[in-house]
């Protein structure tokens, strides 16, 4: 396990959730923070609360120049870039018989080229340091959702991706990490996108019987530091969802499809 102490770390999506939650564990792990998203008034609140040197920067991951400016910001500031967290990301509720495909491409645009974009400027940087460059996915990546065919293949995509830039790099010193929460407690299914691609407003799931996001970020720095190559986080809903999907494959099925129409106001039954 090694220290993390003074690293220079860039948070993408930091406003809320698990990027905040991670902001503040970096924060109090002593590093100095480039923290990124849309909503540059909360980034700044948020600096405000910490106790380290923090950077904040307007980015929207699904524009490249943006994502390039992050990184270009970033290294002006401090000279550096030691860790990368693509956090950013968008949810969606809706089956695919009649999702406007406009909302499966604002998936792909946030989740997958977000976490493209922001590594391919970042990169260069982060093989000088022997850095970390780590992908937020979810449970949705490695078992289909139901309800959540964008959501679901964009968090495969950035699966796919880390998983083949860590195998490329395997002799450079890079540190790659796919880290995949399972349920948990944030404001991504109120923002998640409905088949018109509105946001949904209301979360259609018990949030306080969730896995908080501090919690989650707890787990997520912790293999930062010990340089873990993925995690998957919660028991049922994660590593044994996981685990039931290598052997008996067509009985997840059957559960996962009986647990999400358990929703209110499932799209499906």
């Amino acid at each position: 396990m090694r220290s993390i102490t003074e690293l220079v770390v860039v948070i993408t999506g930091a406003s809320s959730g698990i990027g905040k939650a991670l902001a503040r564990e970096f924060a109090a792990n002593g590093c100095k923070l480039v923290l990124a998203a849309r909503r540059k008034e909360l980034l700044d609140e948020l600096k405000q609360q910490l106790p380290v040197e923090v950077l904040t920067c307007q980015t929207d991951v699904s524009r490249e120049d943006d994502c390039c400016r992050l990184i270009e910001a970033a290294v002006a500031h401090f000279g550096r870039i030691d860790i990368l967290i693509n956090n950013a990301g968008i949810s969606m509720r809706a089956i695919f018989e009649d999702v406007n495909l406009d909302v499966l491409r604002r998936l792909m645009d946030v989740n997958f080229w977000g976490t493209v974009y922001c590594t391919k400027y970042a990169l260069p940087h982060l093989l000088k340091t022997g850095g970390t460059v780590a992908g937020i996915i979810s449970i949705a990546g490695y078992i289909g959702l139901p309800g959540r065919t964008g959501y679901a293949a964009s968090k495969f995509a950035v699966r796919g991706f880390l998983d083949t830039l860590r195998i490329e790099n395997r002799k450079k010193g890079l540190h790659v990490l796919v880290a995949a929460p399972g349920f948990t407690a944030s404001d991504v299914r109120k923002s998640a996108l409905t088949a018109t691609g509105s946001a949904q407003g209301e979360t259609p799931r018990a949030e306080e019987k969730m896995m908080s996001a501090e919690t989650c970020a707890r787990h997520i720095v912790n293999a930062v530091r010990k340089r873990k190559r993925k995690i998957i986080l919660t028991f049922v809903e994660g590593k044994l969802s996981v685990f039931i999907s290598k052997f008996w494959p067509s009985l997840l099925d059957r559960l996962t499809y009986s647990h999400m129409a358990k929703e209110p106001d499932s799209p499906f039954k």
